[in-house]
């Protein structure tokens, strides 16, 4: 959904950072809150500052985002959109600096990697950052005209960085998928490619009652998008499952299913309800 929707949505990095992008493309009508951690993001919403929060949660080529899926749950937001940015990735120095003159460039660890095949073409060197858009800042301070950074157009636009190479990621399948959070869930029927339903459950101490619990979403036609395992409490014994499915908890066949999946659960919470983006199709 990118309806233009007014006030401020907060995300985890500095302005440029692909969280960045996610937000003027999903909400181009909100004014993005750069926040400097994600609990610093949910904090921002819940007390206020923020209406909503941009959040990514998986990537098609590094998985799913560290800590997201522990702070979910326990955020006490709602999801009410979702959102897939193509993660183009672009070399940037300084202005007037030729791609011969760099020796190393800084982005973010999980960049680095994504463009082993471009740097070794030109003898480039990688260097970690805390942030790529932190990065574009600091090169644009320093003034090195030996440094590159790995990061988005955006970060060479605010920063006054020139453009070296674009585009220059391995994978050109390189897309983070960000859910769009809000204090209060709304399940109303929206969107044009259907909805969403996001939840979190723990099942029962009984022989086979993951299986079992699943059972109900296969028989029932229900199509799972997603299913994640981990542990909560620092306990090998103790599993929280975190899903995706496609529907309204309103339809029959997904209601049928929840409702045999809570017979199998000790808890089960509903994260959000919300239209399914339409390029994830």
């Amino acid at each position: 959904m990118t309806g233009q929707i007014a006030g401020r949505i907060a995300f985890q990095g500095e302005r440029g950072a692909y969280s960045h992008q996610a937000c003027l493309d999903a909400r181009p009508g909100m004014e993005p809150l750069p926040c400097r951690t994600f609990e610093d993001v949910i904090a921002a919403v819940r007390t206020g500052a923020a209406d909503q929060a941009m959040l990514p949660v998986e990537n098609t080529t590094y998985g799913r985002v560290a800590d997201i899926h522990r702070l979910l749950p326990e955020s006490g937001l709602f999801i009410i959109g979702e959102a897939f940015v193509r993660v183009h990735i672009s070399l940037m120095a300084l202005p007037g600096v030729q791609i011969e003159e760099v020796e190393k460039v800084r982005a973010h660890l999980v960049l680095i990697p994504q463009c082993a095949a471009f740097l070794s073409r030109y003898g480039i060197r990688g260097e970690a950052a805390a942030d790529s858009a932190g990065a574009a800042a600091e090169l644009a301070a320093s003034g090195d005209r030996r440094v590159g950074v790995l990061a988005s157009d955006l970060a060479a636009e605010i920063h006054g960085l020139h453009i070296l190479a674009r585009h220059i990621e391995d994978h050109a399948h390189n897309t983070t998928r960000f859910l769009i959070m809000a204090r209060e869930p709304d399940y109303q029927r929206r969107g044009k490619s259907g909805m969403m339903t996001t939840f979190v459950f723990q099942v029962r101490n009984i022989p086979a009652a993951l299986y079992k619990a699943m059972g109900g979403f296969a028989t029932n036609g229900v199509n799972m998008t997603k299913l994640e395992s981990y542990m909560v409490d620092g306990s090998f014994s103790a599993t929280q499952f975190y899903a995706d499915i496609e529907g309204h908890p309103d339809d029959p066949n997904v209601r049928l299913a929840l409702e045999e999946l809570d017979y199998f659960t000790s808890t089960m919470s509903i994260l959000g309800v919300y239209p399914a983006d339409p390029t994830r199709r």
